[in-house]
């Protein structure tokens, strides 16, 4: 907490919790605003920072986009052992042996959370030829619409096989 002495900001994230006790001493330190490097913003005391005359601000959203396709290359690049034969070639090592993935094709894919995020990803997933199950606590019109099943949360996770 010291570290925030004598500046005008604090950069937090999703992480770090910030109670009353938290915004009062960085109100005492005369800390104007606390900065989050996510989009939610439920581990700060809003009516604390309030009080205190601290402006919160956050990350207004991200591309859904940018984060569903980075999501699917790293499937794509731990299903493909990319790092794997990466590591081999700058050895030397031109062995195929240990480097065969497998088809995402007509695979079932299980997605935790529907939101903007969640429907892209499903969507990319759709594309790949897979069948999606996902959860939600408020399912996704769209995501319906685009042939993804709900279940519940139990289904998804007996389901998780590591490769």
């Amino acid at each position: 907490m010291i570290l925030a002495k004598g500046y005008d900001a604090v950069c937090i994230f999703v992480n770090d919790q910030l109670g009353e006790k938290v915004i009062t001493e960085l109100a005492n330190y005369k800390v104007k605003a606390i900065l989050l490097r996510c989009t939610g913003y439920n581990n700060v005391d809003l009516q604390a920072a309030k009080k205190h005359n601290i402006a919160v601000m956050r990350v207004s959203h991200y591309s859904p986009y940018s984060v569903a396709e980075y999501a699917m290359t790293l499937i794509m690049a731990l299903n493909r052992k990319v790092y794997k034969s990466y590591n081999r070639i700058k050895r030397g090592n031109f062995e195929l042996s240990g480097l065969m993935g497998f088809d995402l094709f007509n695979k079932t894919v299980g997605v935790v959370g529907t939101g903007k995020i969640g429907q892209v990803f499903s969507a990319i997933l759709k594309g790949f030829g897979c069948r999606v199950i996902a959860y939600d606590i408020y399912p996704n019109k769209q995501c319906v619409e685009n042939g993804v099943t709900y279940v519940s949360f139990r289904p998804i996770i007996r389901r998780i096989r590591y490769c």
